[in-house]
């Protein structure tokens, strides 16, 4: 269990990869921006003429500002998606999207909770953010990482579920968005209540705080740390530095509460000879551990990387480092071990706390507006001199915490082999879920990979597949070499028939064509490029079938067919010439490979409902339709022949999936004059997809028919 949880935070730690690369640039545009467009400061170094408000100096710093503060703010949606990418086994694009959509269900259902209980006035001050441009709580990064978490768990159980026909369409991975988004409703709709007594309590601990002394400045950098990948910490040091939490002073004459406000009021005091201590407790220790230790950790973990990865990490951790000294912003090089190896998160946790204290100690009173990086130190402790700040002394304390985080980096990273970054095994993915482990899991799920590995043999091998794709029922691929598919092979795969013209082979699946599709170009990534063989029990199940003469089907069925019990009256739902299934100009079609029906060449474009029942799909190209009847038959109707290609141009549905819908209802309607210039035919099959033993159609008449005249008859025998 302990090296399954390790394994799943370090595969959580390298997804955030992606992401934290952006960072750095994020963090120094932020930082400089945010540093140079502070009235505060301008005013405290006149600088308004130069750079303030209305100046160009201005406008670019304050684009460079919130150029960068637009990727902080997003931080937790960016995580949502780089963990679910991360995660994901395959289709990562499916879990990226399903991600988004379920970070914002779920800050949605958390703002809906929030409106329904009085508003963000009834909770307490910050426990609420706008999320992109939603009122909810309060969560930081630790809200984006449950959904990447959550998501990708959800996506790698059901990417390749398979449904009962009727829905077969919401099957595969469009299944996914789906039950993402319903979890996260409910998971939106928890938080609410979970997440407000968690930001209490961290509300509760400032008193701890206050009143504990020099141990209470190492308990406020050790939890607000702690805090940081959880949101929480905004909840946590706003009222110290904000409110009468973080002490009361009278300056000039004026009471001043929070510790952040009374350094600013002593700054503008002129009779200011040394800044508080009581004040600058809450702030001064982080510029021991931006600008020193942080940098010292990552030196540790570049030298601590594999010979070969080092210049790999080399950019990211100097970039890193850099923005850590320069602006205070230290989420690149945090979240770079915070998952892979935790215990160095906590170790830094603990030694932050230690930074704060001795700067109180030391009585060091370097005060800040942003974070605390070299921008800070030198406005707000070199330019007041060492006298009002006690600057010098971060210097001394600075060069050890380097040190120190240094050597304790480098000792438990090398100890306990944690694989931080530059460290991963080059076949780390592969040890984590090998070829063994795949197969078993895929021996109780209908042996997807098996059969994925006959469809590449059937076509010739992965180097002789050029293109892959699908209609509503057919797989559709290009291959480079026609001699070498191998229709015998295909059809041993439950495929209902193959159609192979040239170097276009069609192979009919069925409505769940799409979950074949999707695990067949899973495969195909890590699939050999030499053409795979089959054992023998596989060829035999293909090479050894015996086709039965068309005489003797037909005496088979004359066998099994007796007296007619019931007859189901099916309509046209199109209005044109009708005739057989056979004359389909399609050889899938016209072998009843899908199932048998019949065809009808329309001279009108209004496509209506055959029958009552419910829409089970809409193909996303609208040129086909599935439905379910209240009598159960599944029934497919096909609008001309290799339409899919028209990409839905000519086409307009006016039906969704999982509409109820009564007989003569309009489900499309077609532009035939734009479109029948562009496919090989307009002639539309009627497939009934799912007939028993025991049902028959039964062709009423041939020529011209109206859409909702009754053309078939579905005969039910004994």
């Amino acid at each position: 269990m302990k090296d399954k949880i390790f394994s799943i935070l370090q595969r959580v730690g390298r997804s955030f990869m992606l992401p934290i690369a952006i960072l750095p640039v994020a963090g120094l545009l932020l930082g400089i921006g945010s540093s140079f467009t502070n009235s505060t400061t301008l005013e405290t170094y006149g600088l308004m003429g130069l750079m303030g408000p209305g100046t160009a100096i201005h406008n670019v710093l304050n684009v460079m500002n919130q150029s960068g503060s637009v990727i902080f703010a997003n931080l937790p949606l960016i995580f949502a998606i780089g963990v679910a990418i991360g995660m994901a086994k395959k289709e990562k694009e499916v879990a990226a999207l399903a991600a988004a959509i379920s970070f914002l269900v779920m800050h949605s259902a958390i703002s809906a909770m929030i409106t329904a209980y009085g508003g963000s006035e009834a909770l307490m001050s910050g426990a609420t953010a706008s999320v992109l441009g939603i009122t909810s709580l309060q969560m930081g990064a630790f809200g984006g990482i449950i959904v990447g978490l959550g998501v990708s768990a959800l996506h790698n159980k059901y990417s390749g579920i398979q449904l009962p026909q009727a829905i077969s369409f919401f099957g595969g991975t469009r299944f996914v968005p789906i039950i993402s988004a319903i979890v996260y409703l409910i998971v939106g709709i928890v938080m609410f209540y979970i997440w407000q007594p968690v930001q209490t309590a961290i509300y509760s601990l400032g008193n701890l705080v206050m009143h504990s002394g020099y141990i209470g400045t190492f308990l406020f950098g050790f939890i607000k740390r702690m805090l940081i990948p959880f949101g929480l910490h905004h909840v946590f040091y706003l009222p110290f530095w904000q409110t009468a939490v973080g002490g009361t002073m009278e300056i000039g004459g004026t009471l001043v509460e929070g510790a952040q406000n009374i350094f600013f009021a002593q700054l503008a005091d002129p009779t200011t000879t040394h800044f508080s201590s009581s004040a600058t407790r809450f702030f001064t220790g982080e510029f021991i551990v931006m600008i020193f230790g942080l940098p010292g950790a990552a030196f540790a973990m570049y030298k601590c990387a594999r010979p070969e990865k080092k210049k790999e990490v080399e950019g990211l951790l100097f970039s890193s480092a850099l923005t850590s000294i320069l602006t205070g912003i230290t989420e690149p090089i945090e979240f770079s071990f915070l998952f892979v190896a935790p215990i160095l998160f906590g170790v830094h946790a603990v030694i932050t706390g230690l930074a704060y204290m001795i700067a109180h100690i030391m009585n060091i009173t370097v005060g800040l507006t942003f974070s605390g990086g070299f921008i800070d130190l030198f406005l707000f402790g070199i330019l007041q001199g060492n006298s009002n700040t006690g600057w010098l002394m971060i210097l001394p304390i600075g060069i050890a915490y380097f040190i120190i985080y240094y050597l304790i980096f480098v000792t438990l990273i090398t100890k306990l082999n944690l694989k931080t970054p530059g460290r991963e095994a080059d076949d780390e993915e592969t040890k984590l879920y090998t070829r063994a482990d795949y197969n078993a899991k895929k021996a109780g799920e209908g042996n997807d990979e098996t059969i994925s590995r006959q469809i590449t043999a059937g076509l010739g091998g992965k180097s002789n597949i050029m293109d892959i794709d699908c209609c509503a029922t057919r797989l559709r691929v290009t291959v480079a070499d026609g001699a070498k598919v191998d229709e015998s092979i295909l059809k041993a795969t439950k495929a209902a028939g193959v159609v192979k013209r040239g170097n276009g082979v069609q192979i009919i699946y069925g409505p769940h064509v799409n979950i074949i599709k999707g695990n067949l170009e899973d495969y195909l990534k890590t699939a050999p490029d030499a053409e795979p063989s089959l054992d023998s029990s596989q060829k035999k199940s293909s090479d050894d079938r015996v086709e039965m003469p068309v005489a003797d089907v037909e005496e088979v069925e004359a066998v099994n067919e007796g007296i007619i019990k019931e007859s189901i009256m099916i309509a046209s739902p199109i209005t044109g010439t009708a005739d057989d299934i056979t004359t389909a100009p399609d050889e899938a079609f016209a072998g009843k490979m899908m199932g048998d029906g019949f065809v009808v060449t329309p001279t009108d474009g209004t496509i209506k409902s055959p029958a009552n029942g419910k829409i089970s799909f809409v193909f996303p190209t609208k040129h086909a339709i599935g439905m379910v009847t209240e009598d159960g038959l599944e029934i497919l109707i096909h609008i001309g022949i290799d339409t899919v290609k028209l990409e839905g141009n000519g086409f307009e549905a006016h039906v969704k999936n999982g509409d109820e819908v009564n007989k003569g209802d309009v489900l499309l309607t077609v532009d035939i004059d734009a479109i029948e210039s562009k496919v090989p035919s307009m002639t539309s099959p009627v497939i009934f997809t799912a007939l028993s033993d025991k049902q028959k159609v039964r062709l009423l008449h041939k020529g011209y028919v109206t859409a909702g005249d009754d053309l078939v008859a579905i005969d039910i025998y004994e």
